[in-house]
């Protein structure tokens, strides 16, 4: 894997997934030609630059860190501040576009950039890494053929559980799993509202911590878990439902 651009051409931008669990480092994740590559380049958008050097210094990286460009690409960045990110890439530099954890582009802001380096002519290489939701759904058991991420729902109690009785009718009339992602601190409150919320045959799994020590993956009907009085941990957890 080169990160050379053509001769006059511009550099290309790589979706590098960074490990979803903090006991993972890139060597742990990724393959040794990629490591390789993110060790030369010299640019990297990123959501949060503290996050990104935190995870740069696992690399083994031909420079200082200190010379490494970082650029912040977050849900607050303007929309007229992504055409100059490319800038470097239109001069010839390649960059490593890099999430907070898992895939770039996935349930991430990073997207807003790779539409932009298409819409102007930048090659865009995405990089096979962990991704949280693909995890949870390869080990919850339920319907892989048809699927939908909604992201974070309500956080008022009366709001929440309209929005998981309507997912939960979607799930049921297309044969669809259903994944979404809760703050970690607010965990228990999400899982309490899900089996107070949802039907007694309604299929529920609970994906935290993957790839991590304290990994926990669980899948059962809604009515076995109310017979499991169970406490969620405050980690990085995807839930997913199949109602039928």
């Amino acid at each position: 894997m080169s990160d050379a651009p053509a001769a006059g051409g511009p550099g290309t931008l790589y979706c590098v997934p960074t490990p979803i669990s903090s006991d993972r480092g890139p060597q742990d994740d990724l393959a040794p030609a990629v490591i390789a590559l993110v060790a030369r380049l010299d640019y990297v958008v990123a959501e949060s630059a503290k996050t990104a050097r935190a995870v740069l210094k696992r690399f083994p990286l031909e420079r200082p860190i200190q010379s490494i460009e970082i650029v912040e690409l977050s849900e607050h960045t303007r929309d007229d501040a992504i055409a100059p990110m490319l800038e470097p890439l239109r001069a010839g530099r390649s960059a490593a576009l890099m999430s907070e954890a898992g895939c770039p582009g996935v349930a991430d802001p990073g997207a807003r950039l790779v539409l932009a380096a298409h819409l102007a002519g930048v090659p865009v290489v995405p990089i096979v890494g962990p991704s949280a939701l693909l995890l949870a759904l390869m080990g919850s058991g339920l319907n892989g053929q048809r699927f939908a991420f909604v992201g974070y729902l309500p956080t008022g109690p009366d709001e929440r559980r309209t929005r998981l009785r309507e997912l939960e009718q979607r799930s049921r009339r297309d044969d669809e799993t259903v994944l979404f992602i809760e703050t970690p601190y607010r965990n228990q409150a999400m899982f309490d509202a899900l089996l107070a919320s949802l039907a007694p045959a309604t299929w529920l799994c609970v994906a935290a911590d993957l790839t991590g020590t304290r990994q926990r993956l669980k899948t059962l009907r809604v009515a076995d878990w109310r017979r499991s009085p169970t406490v969620l941990e405050k980690l990085p957890t995807v839930f997913l439902l199949l109602a039928r």
